[in-house]
């Protein structure tokens, strides 16, 4: 990863001794990563990932189990990091894990630094700290400021690169493990951090060791089938192209846009080094190219995908500005300071419709039931049982599970056959077992509706009466026998 000297730039990077110049540079990564995460305190809530990992924090929290009595398409480490910090703060409000979302950004943006000074010089180190966290806002507010998965991937990628720049195969497959426990594309860096180990001897056989050790324990701490089928095999049916194809272009095209402005100040040098951008960072071009086919992997192509592009360009950005002239770099930083500020106003200042919506419907649902009550809420906006203190009737947090509708995709793949395998008869289990004292109809007229869903029409005839519409949501509640 190291680069080519050049006529713009010394042979042998600049450094000042190490305790001074992190005395110097922490405190303003510090400060950056801070201001540029001051929205993300301003909402309770930015978007259902949020809403789904509180939900099934207060059940784990509660003695639930993952892959049992709450079941996700994620690996485990994230829900476990919002019930460590919901035992120290209380479950009732997303700050403790804001903070831990603050800490997790200012640690990429340390290592980045740190592998950018180690090749570089001091400057560089400066420079892909800065310009990390200005960039890392670059997107609607509801996917850079949401303390959600890909957030708690970067730093576990960040250090599974710089452990193997410095030949320490395994705590660099430790990071890759702990960057997939975080979400599954996070082991993407597993391509960059081999290339780095080839011609190595153990090499290979360390990072191997070291990915497999967290993956292991986290399957056998928890369930090592159920993790096996809800991290890997069981999510054929959501990693589909198939459906609304021309929205899921769009979502695309949309938050490539995003990035694009949010990277203004960083495209213009790599177009203008492109012989060391080529040449000079192998490494740091493969882990851009894995990150680009996370991104693409299950075919949603959702803003917060995009999240795992930025530490690569930051890095890309910093070595093409060392070769060129010093006022490239004031341009850059200055450019990717207006845009951070665009970004930050966006956060600040936005409306945001659904979550008034999840609101007030969670003071409906509970208006009419009591603390203890356990309630079914029919849609794609998990957050409504954390606004209501409900607790879920079902291990299934959204209709998604059990219609296969997903990121907008409508018609032709959604319904109760294209279900996660087994879902329905748990369902039905679940629901015998412990009726829902109320049932909220979530769907809003899209295709996994009641009209669309035979089995819950059923249900809701079985014993349920209409209440109350709130924003087009119905609430049904249970009557009573005899």
């Amino acid at each position: 990863m190291r680069a080519e000297p050049s006529a713009a730039s010394p042979s042998v990077p600049v450094r000042h001794p190490h305790g001074r110049y992190w005395r110097r540079l922490l405190p303003l990564l510090a400060a950056l990563a801070c201001v540029t995460r001051v929205p993300s305190f301003t909402r309770p809530l930015w978007n259902p990932d949020e809403g789904y990992l509180a939900v099934q924090a207060r059940i784990l929290a509660h003695g639930g189990a993952l892959y049992d009595t709450v079941v996700d398409r994620k690996p485990p480490l994230v829900p476990w990091l919002y019930e460590a910090a919901f035992a120290v703060t209380g479950s009732g409000t997303l700050t403790s894990v804001r903070v831990l979302a603050v800490l997790a950004q200012l640690l990429t943006a340390v290592l980045l630094a740190s592998l950018a000074r180690r090749h570089w010089g001091d400057r560089a180190g400066r420079t892909a700290g800065v310009l990390y966290l200005l960039i890392s806002v670059g997107l609607n507010p509801e996917d850079a400021q949401a303390a959600g998965f890909e957030v708690f991937i970067l730093p576990c990628t960040a250090a599974a690169m710089w452990c193997a720049d410095r030949r320490r195969w395994g705590a660099a497959g430790i990071a890759v493990g702990c960057a997939f426990l975080a979400k599954q594309t996070g082991g993407a860096v597993l391509l960059p951090v081999l290339w780095l180990s080839r011609g190595s001897h153990g090499g290979l056989l360390g990072v191997a060791a070291g990915a497999a050790l967290p993956v292991l324990g986290a399957a056998l701490v928890t369930d090592p089938a159920g993790f096996l089928f809800w991290t890997v095999t069981g999510s054929g049916g959501y990693a589909s192209f198939t459906g609304s194809e021309l929205h899921v272009l769009g979502r695309a095209v949309a938050n490539s846009a995003l990035v694009a402005v949010a990277c203004a100040g960083l495209l213009p040098p790599l177009v203008r080094a492109p012989r060391l951008t080529r040449t000079g960072t192998p490494a740091l071009w493969l882990w851009l190219a894995a990150s680009a086919g996370a991104v693409v992997t299950g075919f949603h192509f959702f803003g917060h995908y995009y999240l795992q592009l930025l530490p690569p360009l930051a890095l890309l950005a910093t070595a093409a500005l060392h070769v060129l002239p010093r006022e490239r770099l004031v341009t850059a930083v200055l450019t990717s300071a207006c845009c951070c500020a665009l970004f930050l106003a966006w956060g600040l200042f936005a409306p945001r419709p659904e979550l008034d919506h999840a609101r007030r419907l969670a003071d409906a649902v509970a208006r009419r039931t009591d603390p203890g009550d356990r309630v079914l809420v029919w849609g794609m906006h998990p957050e409504t049982y954390w606004f209501a203190d409900r607790a879920p009737a079902s291990r299934f947090l959204t209709a998604g599970f059990l219609t296969n509708y997903s990121g907008g995709r409508d018609g032709p793949r959604v319904g109760e056959k294209y279900a996660v395998d087994g879902a329905w008869p748990v369902f039905r289990a679940e629901l015998a077992a412990a009726p829902p004292a109320l049932i909220v109809d979530d769907s809003g007229g899209k295709p996994y509706g009641p009209d669309r869903v035979p089995s819950l029409r059923r249900l809701l005839a079985s014993g349920y009466q209409e209440a109350v519409t709130v924003d087009g949501a119905v609430v049904y509640v249970r009557v009573a026998s005899g």
